[in-house]
């Protein structure tokens, strides 16, 4: 893949890498497209069943958005930068494959809020958080303000998003923002080994239990019993359901195949 981006597959895994490290990887408008493309067809590929994000070299996952392209913007067209940064990264958290965001060094401003979006985080010892942007006189505008205290609590967002402050890997992880945090070399072995237990299951159930979770999540409890009973029954109907059943009562591995 040209561009911002580099794009490498192998055993049924994805790596989307932002390749911008003289900027920190930082999101300009170029990126934002190529990845929207770059996703699209991922999706569409059916030899990949995981993506892993991460940023090229050590010192950035996402260290923001590129705010040279923000200067001079007129009030509609920040909005509507808003608007495009919040669609691609809703595309991410609706994904219907697994999405791990591998984060290495900082992952600030926009690029807390594409790690926010995916449905895990592996962090880097060397990893740092934030959303600095009321340092810059904005708010965050990508997803922030609704991600974060949805994922670590209004209390733990607010201190962030009112102090503009960084926090470090160790401090996500108490707060539950990353799901591990691990030595910087091993940082890609260990998303990939966490992207290969996903693909050990069965396909249709693992887009299922993303559907489940990420659109049961904004809504009332009974909508999202609902919501879990109905993709349940569609699940249940499938092949996979009853070689898995099958192979679990035999005593055997089960042989998935996406049906």
């Amino acid at each position: 893949m040209s561009g911002n981006l580099k794009w490498e597959t192998g055993e049924g895994i994805g790596l989307l890498t932002v390749d911008r490290p003289k900027a920190l990887n930082a999101l300009n408008g170029e990126t934002l497209a190529e990845m929207e493309q770059a996703l699209r067809e991922a999706r569409d590929d059916a030899g990949v069943g995981a993506v892993i994000l991460t940023g090229a070299g050590e010192k950035a996952f996402v260290a923001g958005a590129d705010i040279k392209e923000m200067l001079g913007l007129s009030p509609l067209e920040a909005r509507s930068l808003a608007r495009r940064g919040q669609a691609l990264f809703r595309m991410v958290e609706t994904f219907p494959k697994p999405v791990v965001a591998a984060v290495n060094g900082f992952c600030l401003g926009g690029g807390c809020e594409l790690a926010l979006s995916c449905h895990v985080r592996i962090a880097s010892q060397n990893a740092r958080f934030g959303q600095p942007e009321v340092k810059l006189g904005l708010i965050p505008g990508y997803g922030g303000t609704q991600r974060l205290p949805r994922l670590v609590g209004r209390g733990v967002a607010l201190e962030m998003i009112l102090s503009g402050e960084m926090i470090d890997a160790g401090r996500a992880f108490q707060v539950g923002l990353v799901n591990r945090v691990v030595e910087p070399e091993r940082l890609l072995e260990v998303s990939r080994q966490l992207c290969r237990s996903f693909l050990c299951n069965a396909p249709l159930a693992l887009r299922a239990s993303l559907e489940a979770v990420c659109r049961g999540s904004e809504l009332p409890l009974d909508g999202g019993e609902a919501l879990e009973a109905s993709l349940f029954g569609l699940v249940f109907s499938s092949e996979d359901a009853r070689e898995g059943t099958a192979a679990f009562v035999e005593k055997r591995p089960p042989k998935f195949r996406g049906k």
